[in-house]
């Protein structure tokens, strides 16, 4: 008598929110290879163009843990859909800006920051989604696989907005990228569920077999969630969301100024900086789920504080030490390879933060991740200002040199990080 086929719905369902993951980067990268056009038309400087690059972080920062609460509450499959909707609009409506608004800047400001409250649900629904779906020895490939979607989105979106900026306007590439947003969405509404006993396709051995994985925390149906004291009181939380603060910091130097950092300061032209600003998003999207197989392997035979640390500790070691020397390499297309190490470097430890606060959150990982994710966001929201800032005052390489030492601090954190421990259970988070 053979054994019932067993489904692989949870890995597919992993494989929508890579791609959902690659759309939001889309929708939010755009902006810094379109910034170039935008600034031209509507003459802004540098610094005021940074204001805009922050809005969209300080929205998207903010709401991050209401996002993680909506996302506990209602689950991952609703809150996801209504986020694809809503950042699809404000994605349309920066295409829709005219030069008859009295203050451009400020209108640009307004639409991003709106972008960035709606993207804000993307990670911490992905988060509640793996706390649910993907047994604890799977999550580090997990995360690392959705999160490659972050190098990808980021990696097709230079030589994707250029080409069509350059044939049909800057104003084409926002309507393209909301659209594909829109029909990314509904994909997901349609496939997905909250949970796994609730999916049509699930065989019995894919259900069991994730039953099994999933941590009691997070499996038990009954209301036992997260305190927001128990939270806000852990000693780990707040380490691992330092820790996270200066990955936002550090990859957002990327995200956000190295494009413009090829083409202005290293002298490469529209085609060529196009093409060199995808290197470090690739190294992201291999190095992500590398990072992530690793993480599970070593979590596996060594256990959790080895398995999700150390390759943390590694990752942000590489990542200072590329940053140091890729910053000082004279030739522009040997800086960007060297350059894009270091964004490889960092993703190397992006699975490991997500893995452990799932791991620690449970059936509150929405939330818990949620506020994790806006300590990134704040660094992010940091160095689109402070990056140009440093650069107009002291040079292109101290930018770089204040990256490297906040990825050093990085290291340290994860260093204090214990992912073993547990937080206290209450009622309900409110």
């Amino acid at each position: 008598m053979t054994s019932p086929p067993t489904s692989h719905v949870r890995w597919f369902l992993v494989f929508l929110l890579f791609v959902l993951s690659a759309v939001a980067f889309l929708d939010r990268v755009n902006l810094s290879i379109a910034g170039a056009k935008i600034s031209e038309e509507f003459a802004i400087s540098n610094v005021r163009l940074g204001f805009v690059f922050s809005a969209f972080l300080f929205g998207y920062a903010l709401f991050q843990t209401p996002a993680g609460w909506l996302a506990d509450r209602f689950g991952p499959r609703r809150m996801l859909a209504l986020g694809v909707l809503w950042w699809g609009v404000f994605t349309a409506l920066t295409a829709a800006i005219s030069h008859s608004l009295g203050n451009t800047v400020l209108v640009l400001v307004v639409i991003r920051f709106l972008l960035g409250a709606g993207e804000a649900i993307v990670y911490p629904a992905s988060n509640q989604f793996v706390a649910r779906w993907i047994p604890s020895q799977e999550r580090g490939v997990a995360n690392g696989i959705i999160f490659a979607g972050v190098g990808i989105g980021a990696g097709i979106t230079p030589p994707l907005i250029s080409f069509v900026m350059l044939r049909y306007g800057w104003r084409s590439s926002f309507w393209m990228s909301a659209l594909i947003g829109l029909a990314v969405g509904a994909v997901w509404f349609l496939a997905a569920r909250d949970t796994p006993d609730e999916h049509p396709s699930l065989s019995s051995n894919e259900l069991t077999l994730i039953q099994q994985g999933i941590p009691k925390s997070a499996a038990s149906n009954e209301g036992n969630l997260l305190t927001w004291s128990s939270i806000l009181s852990s000693r780990n939380v707040w380490i691992l969301s330092l820790g996270y603060f200066c990955f936002g910091y550090v990859a957002w130097v990327f995200f956000s100024w190295f494009y413009l950092y090829l083409a202005r300061v290293r002298g490469l032209d529209l085609k060529t900086s196009a093409l060199y600003a995808t290197l470090p998003f690739l190294a992201m999207a291999v190095c992500s789920p590398f990072g992530g197989a690793i993480s599970d392997t070593v979590t596996k035979h060594l256990g959790s504080r080895l398995g999700r640390c150390s390759i943390a500790v590694l990752g942000f070691i590489l990542t200072a030490t590329f940053l140091v020397f890729g910053s000082a390499v004279h030739d522009a297309r040997v800086a960007s390879f060297v350059l894009a190490g270091g964004a490889g470097s960092l993703y190397l430890s992006q699975s490991s933060f997500w893995a452990v606060s799932a791991d620690l959150g449970g059936k509150s990982s929405g939330s818990l991740s949620g506020f994790m994710n806006m300590a990134n966001q704040i660094g992010g929201m940091i160095t689109v200002s402070l990056t140009p800032f440093l650069a107009d005052r002291f040079g292109w390489n101290t930018g770089f040199y204040v990256a490297a030492a906040i990825a050093g601090l990085g290291a340290v954190a994860w260093l204090l990080v214990d992912p073993g421990l547990t937080l206290p259970l209450g009622r309900e988070i409110r």
